[in-house]
């Protein structure tokens, strides 16, 4: 009778449980004033810390910056013309136009075509898509060695002010959106950006923002590594910030496969530790936040400005003080460089996709306020990246001795910005190039152009594909910053010959066969 009695008590127990409204879903609750407020507050606190940032950008490399910030108001007027903003906004316009459900393809052809320049997993993006590749292998790593830059992390903030308090939704718009230049740790960086801000919605606490969004993304990811070895220092050293960067310096500043020859580092995984560094030391103080992050160096505009606005939600725009908003006003009707959007346009587009978000997901909004269905942070899938691969070392045609050029070559040097690094370019199709190398990859580094043509590459005698240096404008000419021809990882550790055959075909839009070659960059 006992067991009978149980039996029948438990089904009849999970009814009432249900009927009660144990089962119905948990709603963050926000007036639209609040959202509202938090979403101005966003977008302000980007405007203004990539201006704070700004002048200090890739001039303090794996060294600290000491000297003086100076900040007056008016200086948020160029963040009109930052791409920091402009980049995401393109893919808010496609959105908008299309719908939030907008497919991979039709986001990256407008990326692709958009007006504006582009450098780094970007360009590269842009260069594979226009060279056929679909867009979902646009970042893959045998298609990009860009793939774990930063570039994604900079352009991912709108992704969590549109999906406030709902990571899940938060991470399958950026999937969509980082898939098409972020791969592995360039991915997760995106995702974890976003997750900071979607969190700020919830929590006021800036340990807690952290702690949740690392749920977002594979803990077994250099990325999340990273991010820990800079919670760890912080917990260590919670008065010496100082300290915690040269932890991270000493692990993992020689760390980015993209310009490894170069104190510059681009990679994700580096910048978003000093994101945490900012947040963590900066006890939320908009100026102080911004200012350890600046002190970090390298990419300062964009960490300056992806740790501000997690404040700018934390905080909302009438609580931002006014020695860092007041000008905005002035200037929120003007349109950001390369798009339709001002302030004003944006802050009215984020509140609408807010709405249609929060219903999709099962919320509502109603009488003024926002009824959002919580969301548990599910992390990302696992993406194998670059990991640990390091540099063994590179060599360049300046060392011409260590290179066999046949003689359709010919010397060629930029004199442009600072870089006056000898090149070799072909000159006719045919044009042949051996050198060796010892390691276990190599990549060959040099320039696109509106006249360059096609090659087939050789390893150990065998053809692994033809590259088309085509580009649609001169590119890769920038001091550390090569346009990466061919990579190639995984080979069997030992001596290897990389061969370079100029093809006699050409892209038809192409004005020549030359083939821009300034050095290889060999791993191990």
């Amino acid at each position: 009778m006992r067991k009978r009695t149980l039996v029948i008590l438990i089904p009849i127990w999970c009814l009432f449980m249900a009927l009660s409204g144990c089962n119905q879903p948990k709603y963050l609750e926000f007036s639209e004033s609040d959202i509202l407020d938090k979403v101005k507050g966003a977008w302000a606190a980007k405007m203004f810390g990539v201006e704070y940032g700004m002048p200090f950008e890739f001039k303090y490399t794996g060294e600290l910056y000491e000297g003086a910030i100076e900040w007056y108001p008016e200086m948020v007027v160029g963040s009109i013309n930052q791409d920091d903003i402009y980049g995401q906004l393109n893919f808010m316009m496609t959105l908008e136009r299309l719908g939030l459900d907008a497919p991979m393809d039709s986001l990256a052809r407008n990326f692709a075509h958009a007006g504006f320049p582009l450098c780094h997993a970007n360009l590269q993006a842009r260069k594979n898509y226009f060279d056929g590749i679909p867009a979902e292998e646009l970042s893959l790593p045998e298609n990009s060695i860009h793939g774990e830059d930063l570039d994604f992390q900079i352009e991912a903030d709108f992704i969590g002010i549109i999906n406030p308090g709902m990571p899940q939704s938060s991470n399958a718009l950026a999937k969509r959106i980082g898939t098409i230049m972020g791969h592995a740790d360039g991915l997760y960086g995106g995702i974890f950006i976003a997750a900071l801000d979607a969190f700020a919605y919830k929590y006021n606490d800036i340990e807690t923002i952290i702690n949740e969004s690392l749920k977002t993304i594979p803990s077994e990811s250099t990325y999340a590594e990273c991010l820990r070895d800079a919670i760890h220092g912080y917990k260590q050293y919670p008065d010496d910030w100082r300290k915690t960067w040269q932890l991270l310096e000493d692990k993992w500043g020689a760390n980015d496969v993209c310009t490894p020859f170069d104190p510059f580092n681009i990679d994700a995984k580096l910048n978003g530790a000093y994101i945490l560094l900012g947040l963590l030391y900066g006890e939320g103080d908009f100026e102080k936040t911004m200012e350890i992050a600046v002190r970090c160096g390298q990419d300062t505009d964009c960490n300056s400005s992806n740790a501000a606005v997690v404040l700018g939600i934390i905080h909302g725009y009438d609580a931002i003080p006014n020695h860092f908003k007041s000008h905005i006003e002035k200037i929120a009707d003007q349109h950001f460089l390369h798009t339709n959007y001002s302030f004003n346009k944006t802050v009215e587009q984020s509140m609408a996709f807010i709405r249609e978000n929060v219903i999709a997901n099962g919320g509502k909004v109603a009488n003024g306020v926002f009824y959002i269905v919580e969301q548990e942070p599910v992390a990302a899938d696992f993406q194998k990246g670059f990991g640990h691969l390091r540099m063994s070392y590179f060599q360049q045609v300046k060392d011409i001795e260590k290179w066999r050029f046949d003689d359709k070559w010919d010397d060629f040097a930029y004199n442009y910005g600072g870089d006056n690094d000898p090149y070799k370019v072909a000159n006719a199709p045919g044009a042949t190039m051996e050198v060796d190398f010892d390691g276990t990859g190599v990549s060959l580094l040099g320039s696109w152009n509106v006249d360059c043509g096609k090659a087939k590459i050789y390893i150990d005698g065998e053809c692994q594909k033809e590259i088309d240096t085509y580009y649609r404008e001169e590119a890769g000419l920038y001091a550390g910053n090569r346009a990466y021809l061919y990579h190639i990882t995984d080979l069997p550790k030992g001596n290897h010959t990389l061969k370079v055959v100029v093809s006699e075909d050409k892209n038809a839009a192409s004005g020549g066969n030359k083939v821009y070659i300034e050095r290889i960059v060999v791993y191990k």
